[in-house]
């Protein structure tokens, strides 16, 4: 419980440091999601070296999606995605209803505009786990009610 506690006020102590210093002039807002993106890229080849290095390899596509959605999202954020989507032809769309970095923000609208910088560096975690796996990725999110994200 305490590594949970100790992740989310890191998290949280990034993105507004990054963010502090580009108000002060020390730097762009664009160049701070892109910094916590290329953080979290790094972080996710990490962990996937890993957590599947005693793992057998996997068959296809799918089978790496299913991975990142139990066991990587379990060991990250201690729950598993709440919902996986494809169409069949590379897309996924992993849903979590209640993504721990966002649920400490207000579930009113008024916060909305500031969700996408606090997902920034899971964007770069799935990338980075994915291209450790041999995916070549484009990860977005996006949020529509907080605190889910798609």
């Amino acid at each position: 419980m305490a590594d949970e506690a100790l992740f989310l006020l890191l998290h949280n102590e990034m993105v507004a440091g990054l963010y502090r210093a580009a108000e002060q002039g020390e730097g762009e807002n664009g160049r701070c999601t892109t910094k916590l993106e290329s953080m979290g890229f790094r972080v996710g080849q990490g962990l996937i070296e890993r957590f599947t290095k005693d793992t057998a390899r996997f068959k296809d596509e799918l089978d790496i999606m299913k991975f990142i959605c139990k066991d990587f999202w379990t060991a990250v954020f201690k729950k598993q995605i709440d919902n996986l989507r494809t169409n069949h032809q590379g897309i996924y769309v992993l849903q979590d209803n209640k993504f721990r970095l966002l649920t400490q923000m207000s579930a009113g609208k008024q916060y909305l505009e500031h969700a996408p910088k606090y997902l920034a560096f899971t964007c770069g975690l799935i990338r980075g786990g994915l291209s450790n796996l041999g995916i070549k990725s484009i990860v977005t999110a996006e949020v529509s009610s907080m605190p889910a994200c798609k």
